[in-house]
């Protein structure tokens, strides 16, 4: 009888899908809060606020769970945790430039878990400026890019890239390669 549980299945399917929308609620959860103490608790006047909250609606989050990081920006529901937004930016394999944007509530923990992911792949962290001349002003538009045709070097690349932007703190992830295939 084994696999004819119908409970089973959506048990397993209702965990991974949970799990999912987990985290992206504690993406979403802290870039309100950051954005909140930055600019303050309104929407109208605070864009990077509209704009967090718009994506917190767009990934269907409970509209209390977006009051509830208001405030805690705003210090009215503080549970003692103070997060910032931090910029990391270091090297990949082949000197693909990485720019990482994470909210945190402890930077010696983050930095050392991107630390590890850049080290494990065979990439490095790079100081503060190391490669921000390369994103200029839009993250998006490298002002070059750097083609990997290797496929083990490009698979390196894009798991870096996928590890980071798994990681719970991180909120953006650019990079300046592409893959050339031959």
């Amino acid at each position: 009888m084994s696999g004819h549980s119908h409970w089973s299945t959506v048990k397993r399917d209702k965990a991974s899908a949970d799990a999912k929308r987990s985290q992206i609620f504690s993406k979403l959860s802290r870039a309100i809060t950051v954005a909140a103490r930055m600019g303050g608790g309104d929407p109208d006047s605070n864009a990077n606020l509209r704009l967090a909250v718009d994506k917190a609606k767009e990934a269907n989050m409970p509209k209390d769970n977006i009051e509830r990081a208001i405030n805690k920006g705003l210090g009215v529901a503080s549970d003692g945790q103070s997060y910032e937004e931090v910029i990391y930016e270091g090297y990949g394999p082949s000197g693909a430039a990485f720019i990482v944007k994470a909210v945190t509530d402890n930077k010696n923990r983050t930095v050392a878990e991107i630390r590890s992911m850049f080290s494990r792949l065979g990439g490095s962290l790079g100081g503060a400026g190391s490669t921000s001349y390369i994103f200029g002003q839009d993250p998006e538009n490298p002002s070059f890019t750097v083609e990997v045709g290797d496929p083990e070097t490009a698979g390196k690349l894009e798991r870096l890239h996928e590890e980071l932007d798994a990681h719970d703190d991180v909120q953006e992830v650019y990079s300046n390669f592409s893959v050339v295939v031959n």
